[in-house]
């Protein structure tokens, strides 16, 4: 799966979105705004911060700004309270710190919060920003003074160098491989194997396939008078033969016989620069601040 930033786009001035999803799955992806997640109903795995975390009914979840992260519901019937807001609302009281973990401990009142939340937006009433925000901070107070803290300074570094070498290979996979990662993150290949797969959930060597196959599903679909080994050679999978095999594990086709409507559904497409919306079609909303 290629990770892919996500751009929530705020209504009005408020940074603050709030909705409930049920049957939650989405693909592996980053932001820059906050994210709270409560079950309300079932149950819930989410990769988060090198770990997956089960996450039942009455259970919270935050995800930090910049952290790559994916879910998906484990019963169709689960439902989500999802509150996102922009980093900056949080910014000015976290003192340099974050959370330990993104699975909280503590008992918050997330359903009420919702609530009021949702209420505020959809009938904003004056300084309804202003009172938006104040409900996030006060909510993270309490999240912050109880639960554990570490500083976050040197995690912010890596993970921000992270995301730079994903994109990288979104640019450039035809030009990669796992010693230019290595490079990238200034690791060693030990560690960087390892940190890889516990940050994004996959090895390296994988998501590198996943990229170039993704590259050259849109150069077959796309309008060129390419050979397919001339394809196999833009997307850096370097013989003809190392192509059909990569390509038929990944998409069940080989590339000469690849239906005209196929998507690889597993994957995401686009620069980071362009708004992306994760959210797979199985996933409904069932109700927001919107």
């Amino acid at each position: 799966m290629i990770a892919k930033r996500e751009i929530w786009k705020y209504q009005d001035k408020v940074k603050v979105w709030v909705g409930k999803y049920k049957n939650s799955h989405n693909l592996l992806h980053w932001h820059y705004d906050c994210e709270l997640l409560y079950v309300e109903k079932g149950s819930i795995d989410v990769f988060c911060d090198k770990k997956t975390h089960r996450l039942t009914s009455g259970e919270l979840l935050y995800i930090d700004s910049g952290q790559v992260h994916y879910m998906q519901a484990r019963e169709p019937e689960t439902v989500l309270i999802v509150i996102i807001f922009n980093y900056d609302i949080l910014r000015p009281y976290t003192g340099g710190f974050r959370l330990a973990s993104p699975k909280l401990k503590g008992q918050y009142p997330i359903p009420q919060i919702y609530r009021e939340i949702r209420d505020i937006l959809l009938t904003k009433p004056p300084f309804f920003e202003g009172e938006t925000a104040g409900k996030i901070i006060s909510l993270m107070a309490s999240i912050f003074r109880g639960e554990e803290l570490v500083p976050r300074e040197g995690a912010d570094k890596t993970t921000e160098r992270l995301i730079a070498l994903l994109e990288d290979i979104f640019e450039n996979c035809e030009r990669y491989d796992f010693q230019k990662g290595v490079s990238f993150m200034n690791m060693s290949e030990a560690y960087f194997s390892r940190y890889f797969k516990e940050s994004t959930g996959i090895p390296f060597s994988a998501y590198l396939n996943y990229v170039r196959t993704e590259k050259a599903v849109a150069l077959i679909h796309g309008d060129n008078d390419f050979t397919m080994t001339e394809i196999a050679d833009r997307c850096g999978f370097g013989t003809i033969r190392n192509f059909n095999r990569i390509f038929k594990d990944l998409t069940g086709y080989s590339p000469s016989s690849l239906p005209e409507d196929f998507v690889m559904s597993n994957d995401f497409v686009y620069p980071s620069d362009s708004a992306f919306v994760p959210t797979l079609h199985d996933c409904e909303l069932i109700e927001s601040g919107e």
